[in-house]
């Protein structure tokens, strides 16, 4: 059998690692930061019904743009944030990680950069090096909280002059926010497009920096996604919204039909139910300050959370206390930050067994020391 450093690879793409989180049967699962709420009724039976209408359709190529969907995505921003916009300044893939993809595609490649602020999302390096865009990594400073580092994060967009900057807001893995002003300060020295990542946007009370696009029409991109907030990671449905001239420059490069008739269909029932889904995501947001809040009460460091997952620490050795709460059948998340891990909000039953988990290590560090 073959290994894959037998194979003719990239020189680029040699050594390097696929994306994953461990999958993992555990009785608790809170490393991949999905919604732990399944689907409504409502949704659950809307979805049906289009399968069956559709049934017969599915010989047809779908809508090759989606322009039904699209409208869907641009009535529902427009309620959530109040921004106005329509489906011309909406683009829907399959997950934020082929609207990411698209966009790299046509703005980034060979010859051409991307910066980002990191720890962050680690999709968008490993997309750079798919689509031959050289990746410029911006520490964040432990020291300030992962927060961008603002003379530094200027002082290199001078320094590379990147085409593309990507700013992950709320942060993952570190759920903390990019004021609007910070984010106006990047934009108004970025020498390309910035990519504002707001995966999960919903979970944070911050405004959205949509609220800049009409200021910068040719170079912000607020990418988004409904596999958090919306109770639908398995739907796979990414978007992102921008000046209608973003559009045309991603139906340069995108495939034709890339999203299918039943994706589009789902993601539909789904935003016509949106309400529903927003009820968890205040569940999870009450779950997550309860989860901080007991964290703090057991000594341990957390990094002040908008999203639905925690990052808290400090630990000797991260990877020991992974398999610590491993063994107490918790999976979490170790990112690969020297010190730290992140976990998700889940089910009540859920934050509680990793409570305990918690602080059966907080007592024995405590004996320990």
């Amino acid at each position: 059998m073959a290994q894959l450093s037998d194979l003719p690879l990239r020189e680029e793409l040699r050594g390097q690692s696929a994306y994953g989180a461990p999958q993992l049967k555990v009785a608790n699962q809170l490393n991949t930061n999905e919604n732990p709420y399944a689907p409504s009724q409502a949704i659950i039976d809307e979805i049906a019904e289009k399968v069956r209408e559709l049934g017969e359709e599915l010989n047809r190529y779908p809508d090759r743009d989606a322009t039904g969907l699209r409208t869907e995505l641009a009535r529902y921003i427009s309620q959530q944030t109040g921004v106005d916009v329509d489906a011309n300044n909406v683009w829907a893939a399959n997950g934020s990680n082929e609207v990411l993809q698209q966009l790299l595609q046509a703005f980034g490649g060979p010859g051409r950069s991307a910066l980002g602020f990191t720890p962050s999302y680690s999709m968008h390096p490993i997309l750079s090096a798919g689509t031959q865009t050289e990746f410029i990594a911006v520490p964040r400073p432990e020291s300030e909280g992962f927060a961008i580092d603002m003379d530094a994060a200027l002082a290199a967009i001078e320094q590379h002059q990147p085409d593309i900057i990507f700013v992950t807001t709320p942060n993952n893995p570190t759920g903390n926010v990019t004021s609007l002003e910070d984010i106006r300060r990047i934009l108004d020295a970025a020498p390309g497009i910035v990519i504002v990542d707001e995966a999960y946007a919903e979970f944070s009370d911050e405004p959205s920096a949509l609220t800049l696009i009409s200021e910068y029409p040719t170079s912000l991109v607020v990418s988004r996604t409904m596999s958090k907030a919306f109770d639908f990671a398995g739907g796979r449905l990414g978007y992102f919204v921008a000046d209608p001239a973003f559009i045309e420059a991603v139906m340069l490069v995108r495939l034709p039909y890339h999203l299918s008739t039943l994706s589009q269909a789902a993601a539909t029932a789904a935003l016509h139910h949106s309400q529903d889904t927003l009820a968890t995501v205040e569940k999870l947001r009450e779950e997550r300050d309860r989860v901080v809040a007991r964290l703090r009460e057991l000594g341990f460091t957390t990094i002040n959370s908008h999203s639905n997952f925690v990052f808290f620490g400090r630990f000797a050795d991260s990877h020991t206390t992974w398999q610590e709460f491993l063994d107490r059948d918790v999976l979490i998340r170790d990112v690969g930050v020297p010190g730290w891990l992140r976990v998700t909000i889940g089910l009540p039953q859920e934050n509680d067994a990793f409570l305990e988990a918690a602080q059966a290590l907080a007592s024995k560090e405590k004996k320990n020391s």
